[in-house]
């Protein structure tokens, strides 16, 4: 299973972060990619990470899922790009893809509830077996 997770500057630390490494724990292959296209990316709360590769629209398809953790300046950057939201929308139409759970939609609430999210992810991707032993790992269960 793979899964694209997109950063932009202002995006919510313990969001992204928790998304990639709970997934990365469950065996998922995680790719962040910069909206920007600079490998740096800074977080609302100044926390800068390097980035995998610069976001391509046109590859969104290729991942099982696609996850924007939030952040406002972060969202606000994701939704003002009409490319995204058609990548976006071509991730959804895919079979199995994952953006909060509502069929293949999940979401989530805020950073309070990062590590329920992905886990929830995980399970949408890998099952629940998967997202048992992750979660009892990390004594969430």
């Amino acid at each position: 299973m793979t899964a694209l997770v997109i950063l932009a500057d202002g995006f919510e630390e313990t969001e992204a972060v928790t998304i990639v490494d709970v997934l990365r724990r469950g065996g998922v292959v995680v790719t962040t990619a910069s909206l920007s296209g600079d490998a740096r990316v800074v977080g609302a709360h100044n926390i800068a990470v390097e980035a995998d590769a610069p976001f391509a629209p046109e590859s969104t398809a290729d991942y099982d899922a696609v996850a924007l953790p939030g952040g406002m300046r972060c969202m606000e950057a994701l939704r003002s790009r009409a490319y995204v939201l058609a990548a976006l929308r071509a991730a959804a139409a895919v079979p199995g893809a994952v953006s909060l759970r509502d069929g293949n939609i999940v979401t989530g609430t805020g950073p309070g509830t990062a590590a329920a999210f992905a886990l929830e992810l995980l399970e949408a991707l890998a099952g629940r077996e998967a997202r048992d032993k992750v979660a009892a790992a990390m004594l969430l269960a």
